[in-house]
């Protein structure tokens, strides 16, 4: 018997199943964070027909997932971000239930009729994907079970079975449950996503999770000069080569510098800019007055620490129990307690809009001057920087 049968047509050698199999699950990686996501769910990216024609093939015989369906679970994430109603929230579920069983939990979901007509009524809906892809489901797997015994022989078992759990454990496992759980904050969005480590490279860019919930329809996630996301890369390339179109990305704050007085510019320019104001607002106000307070009456580290987190985080991530402790150390510094009260003063003016633009300037321009008259010198520092806040031009991507 031949036994150069046993490995397939192509006859790789260890390294060249290993490498093979390496390029496929990031080729898998590219549809879903290019097509699936930054496409079809965010349209922060047009991408030529013959890539998604590609892409969706390669999820539905990778997967036997569908648009409509992941595009729906998504959005409807989106929509409950780790509050009742999130269909894979490790803060509703706990950790472990979306670690280990994060599959389990998309699968029920997908297949709810009514959040795919209210979350992905507007996918795509051809004649492929009502004959084929949506009403054969399992008909990928098989071509794909086939196909890699075919090219690759015995060690196809192990390359199929890599391919078939990449989405269950890399995206329903990985991104939503480590992605909401562990991790470094850039954004004090309202929900607790993290970015995994700064360099998403591995799962297409999805491990800079906290920084895509902060601005969903951005095509490119990393938004610090020390992050990377390789899913930014490829749309580069794809968009050099026309197969691709930016739409949009996260803004970028303008400054200013002769600006001194808050007018309708500057209002839409914060609220447009409101995550980085917050961001600068960590950087700037509280954690120095914590510096000079905890110097008096934060000996402790572990309770530095704790002052920390909670001082910056978003009020909605707090329990109980934090909200107590957060009390507690506001009880014991004026200073602390009134920086916090502009932060959620300031958060709650492009929550609320105040119904028309002369209330909201008047309200901004109430917020800077009580900032400025505060007494803390970091807010009113704050307080003077914040009317140069400038409309930045729609970014126009290379």
């Amino acid at each position: 018997m031949n036994l150069d049968v046993l490995y397939g047509l192509l006859q790789l050698g260890f390294w060249g199943y290993l490498l093979t199999g390496f390029i496929l699950i990031q080729v898998t990686n590219m549809a879903v964070t290019l097509y699936l996501h930054r496409d079809a769910a965010h349209r922060s990216v047009d991408l030529h027909p013959v890539l998604r024609h590609f892409f969706r093939f390669w999820i539905w015989i990778t997967s036997g997932q569908v648009t409509r369906e992941w595009v729906a679970v998504h959005r409807k994430h989106h929509s409950f971000s780790d509050r009742p109603g999130d269909p894979h929230s490790p803060v509703v579920f706990g950790i472990r239930k979306v670690l280990l069983e994060g599959y389990e939990l998309y699968v029920p979901e997908s297949r709810n009729k009514e959040t795919q007509a209210k979350y992905g009524a507007d996918t795509v809906n051809d004649w492929l994907e009502r004959n084929l892809y949506s009403r054969h489901h399992n008909l990928g797997i098989v071509l794909l079970i086939v196909t890699d015994l075919v090219l690759f022989g015995v060690p196809g078992i192990i390359m199929i079975a890599a391919q078939l759990v990449a989405m269950p454990v890399l995206a329903a496992g990985i991104i939503n449950g480590l992605g909401h759980h562990t991790g470094y904050r850039n954004y004090e969005c309202d929900n607790a996503a993290t970015n995994i480590v700064p360099w998403g490279v591995l799962i297409g860019g999805e491990e800079l999770h906290n920084n895509h919930h902060a601005f969903p329809t951005s095509a490119k996630f990393s938004t610090q000069s020390w992050e990377f996301d390789i899913g930014w890369l490829y749309l580069k390339i794809f968009s050099a080569l026309g197969l691709a179109r930016i739409r949009r990305v996260a803004p970028h704050p303008v400054l200013a510098k002769d600006k001194c007085k808050v007018d309708l510019e500057t209002v839409r320019a914060v609220i447009t800019n409101r995550m980085h104001v917050l961001r600068e607002y960590k950087k700037l106000v509280v954690l120095p007055v914590l510096r000079q307070e905890w110097a008096v009456r934060m000996p402790s580290f572990s309770l530095r620490r704790a002052a920390r987190k909670l001082l910056t985080r978003h009020p909605a991530l707090l329990d109980g129990q934090a909200r107590q402790r957060l009390a507690a150390i506001l009880q014991e510094s004026q200073m602390l307690n009134r920086v916090h009260e502009y932060r959620d003063r300031l958060r709650q003016l492009w929550e609320s809009r105040h119904g028309n633009n002369e209330r909201l300037i008047a309200a901004f321009r109430e917020w800077c001057a009580e900032a400025e008259a505060s007494g803390i010198k970091a807010l009113e520092e704050f307080a003077r920087r914040l009317p140069s806040y400038s409309l930045s031009p729609v970014p126009q991507p290379a």
